[in-house]
């Protein structure tokens, strides 16, 4: 893997970059396209595919996740292939996490999952937000806002998690489903935009 040189002359180009990444993670505009990030996105790309790699081996394959995610609850969470991070060390898990294939999780900013959380196929998780304003998209600047998702929590295949969005414990999300906005503990939520149709 390639590195950034981090010599004198290079200090003050350093600075500015780490400073992208930290606007970025307290949810400021930032450039998403800023030579540090990308090298960490890069990195990211090079721990899935290890984790890929190692799926016959329990032992590798739980060294991997602790790997590619910033915090893991246990040994016995499952992150199927194939699946993409942007960073993967801006996601936390708990215990028992399961991830089917085909997942997307955008951790530009931090994105916290709770224990015996499992993800269907096609879940999509976004927390990068690109400007309305097409002047700024020109420039290049985005923003990111935290994601939380509960304990007990099943996210139907395909459903989409949108920047900002906070889950309960104990909600199923159903298949399909754009959360665009909070939702409660102990429910089923669908559709799109996903509303409320059940207490559990």
């Amino acid at each position: 893997m390639s590195d950034i040189n981090t010599s004198s002359n290079n200090d003050s180009h350093n600075e500015q970059c780490h400073a992208e990444e930290k606007k970025m993670l307290a949810g400021q505009m930032y450039h998403g396209m800023d030579p540090y990030l990308t090298l960490l996105r890069e990195q990211c790309r090079h721990k899935v595919a290890k984790l890929a790699s190692t799926r016959d081996d329990p032992e590798a394959f739980s060294k991997a996740i602790k790997e590619l995610l910033g915090t893991v609850g246990d040994d016995k969470s499952v992150i199927e292939s194939p699946t993409y991070f942007d960073y993967g060390c801006n996601t936390h898990v708990g215990k028992r996490f399961y991830m089917n294939t085909m997942c997307v999780i955008l951790d530009c900013a931090r994105v916290d999952i709770g224990d015996d959380v499992m993800f269907g196929p096609g879940v999509h998780i976004y927390t990068a937000e690109h400007p309305v304003d097409p002047k700024k998209r020109l420039e290049g600047l985005e923003s990111a806002r935290p994601v939380k998702i509960g304990s007990n929590v099943w996210i139907g295949g395909n459903a989409v998690i949108l920047p900002g969005v906070t889950i309960g414990d104990n909600v199923t999300v159903g298949a399909g489903s754009v959360v665009t906005k909070d939702v409660p503990e102990n429910v089923v939520v669908v559709g799109n935009p996903a509303k409320i149709v059940k207490h559990v």
